[in-house]
């Protein structure tokens, strides 16, 4: 057969796709973004404490945090999803019984947290030293300063690679089916992994493709308007009465005084 033809049928079986679409929309779809989600959430938790212990002046701190990032981002995602799914999954079996989703959460966190608190370490150090010792001249403590004047700045700098990284979630979910999934638990990968098994053509992958770049695409041109605002900043409005008044974004422009008649006597 001709290849292109064969590329076409394997892939592009318009039939298969219409008879998996309804359940990848409807279980697939779902079941991915609580998976992403969550992951993304609890590992931005566990990557901000990863970030502070990073930056600590106490070694016993600064040391673990070092390490648990150089392992976790070392490690395969299908090696370590294996490793917190098939090695606790005696201990998931008393606490939630056979659900694989909280270990395969608790995995993608993991992973997810010696990425994001690389991220936040290095938004939390862009920020100037001076904006912390302005902030304790005003009278804050350390801790303080650090949770009100400089955590917030560091986090909106390195937003954009934050929203990257729940994009690599959203992709790194399709591996939870290593620990095995139910009918009612599978992701998009599993759903066109099975269709693709029972009718012995590949088009329901290539639906779940398709399905990964809906998600991905607006995230990554969403990343790109915000990197793009925060770079530019705010627009100031001109007074076109104004003969030149500067501001700050964000501050009223100041008139210029304007030029007093000289009395003719």
């Amino acid at each position: 057969m001709d290849p292109l033809s064969t590329l076409w049928e394997t892939f592009f079986d318009w039939d298969s796709m219409r008879e998996a679409l309804p359940e990848m929309l409807t279980v697939g779809l779902p079941n991915t973004l609580i998976l992403a989600v969550s992951a993304a959430l609890l590992g931005s938790v566990l990557g901000m404490a990863l970030a502070v212990a990073g930056i600590s002046r106490t070694r016993w701190l600064r040391g673990p945090a070092r390490v648990y990032t150089d392992v976790f981002r070392g490690l395969p995602a299908a090696a370590t999803i294996l490793l917190i799914g098939v090695g606790l999954a005696p201990l998931g079996m008393q606490v939630w019984g056979p659900n694989p989703y909280p270990l395969g959460i608790l995995a993608l966190s993991l992973i997810a947290a010696a990425y994001i608190g690389e991220i936040f370490r290095s938004g939390i150090q862009s920020v100037e030293a001076a904006q912390l010792e302005g902030a304790r001249a005003l009278g804050f403590s350390w801790g303080e300063a650090m949770r009100l004047v400089i955590v917030p700045q560091g986090i909106r700098r390195v937003l954009p690679a934050w929203v990257n990284q729940l994009i690599a979630l959203i992709k790194d979910s399709s591996l939870v089916y290593f620990l095995g999934l139910l009918a009612s638990q599978r992701e998009l990968f599993r759903i066109g992994q099975d269709y693709a098994a029972n009718t012995g053509n590949q088009s329901a992958l290539l639906l779940a493709g398709l399905c990964y770049l809906t998600l991905t695409v607006p995230l990554t041109h969403a990343v790109n308007a915000i990197d793009r605002r925060l770079r530019q900043g705010r627009a100031v409005a001109v007074d076109p009465d104004d003969d030149g008044g500067l501001a700050l974004a964000g501050e009223t422009a100041l008139p210029q005084p304007r030029p007093t008649r000289e009395d003719p006597r």
